[in-house]
């Protein structure tokens, strides 16, 4: 078998990325659960529905399939032997995946706010309503700001994940071409002068 993977196969090589970043992903997923759950003295259950509740199966399921995307091609650019090529395509859908997280956000905020003011234009605001229409008011703007909190951090370390290791890449790319240069350069003769009296014989 050869070191790296180099000679397997595009479906083995496809295979072997998507498990990794579904790792990657559920491992995430826990870790961020783990902390929450900490940080609000809360059970792993109570947010993980707190996060279906408030956020919705919806924008769960899109925001994993992006997060996916992009550990996908993180995991391709960061543990398999790509060309250069490869690794500004591979870059490229990743950085565009990150982008499409922080459109998935917005365009969810704005989705709740419209929600939240259809409520308030649809029904008439007397004092038997005021309470059913606030609590419809609070579920939908929680939305709308939740997934702006959520979606936007998380955007930007997925970004910044992925430009780091480029960097990473590049720099490693260029530090072997350095060698292999030196080491295919010719070797340097010197030649030292011959001491003065040994040029001629009288």
């Amino acid at each position: 078998m050869v070191p790296g993977g180099l000679h397997r196969g595009p479906l083995a090589r496809a295979l072997s990325t998507g498990s990794q970043a579904v790792s990657y992903l559920l491992g995430g997923v826990v870790l961020v659960i783990a902390l929450a759950a900490v940080a609000t003295s809360s059970s792993a259950a109570e947010v993980a529905g707190w996060a279906g509740d408030v956020l919705g199966p919806a924008f769960v399921v899109l925001l994993g399939v992006l997060v996916l995307t992009v550990l996908y091609c993180w995991v391709r650019i960061a543990g398999h032997p790509v060309t250069a090529a490869e690794e500004d395509v591979w870059l490229e859908t990743g950085v565009q995946a990150a982008n499409g997280v922080t459109t998935l956000a917005l365009t969810y905020t704005l989705l709740g706010i419209s929600l939240g003011i259809g409520s308030l234009a649809g029904q008439d605001l007397t004092p038997e309503t005021v309470q059913t229409i606030i609590r419809e008011l609070t579920a939908n703007f929680s939305l709308a700001f939740m997934t702006t909190v959520i979606g936007l951090p998380t955007s930007a370390v997925l970004r910044a994940l992925l430009l780091i290791t480029q960097a990473r890449n590049r720099r490693r790319r260029e530090g072997h071409e350095r060698v292999r240069q030196a080491a295919e350069a010719p070797p340097v003769t010197s030649f030292a002068p011959a001491p003065l009296g040994q040029g001629s014989d009288r």
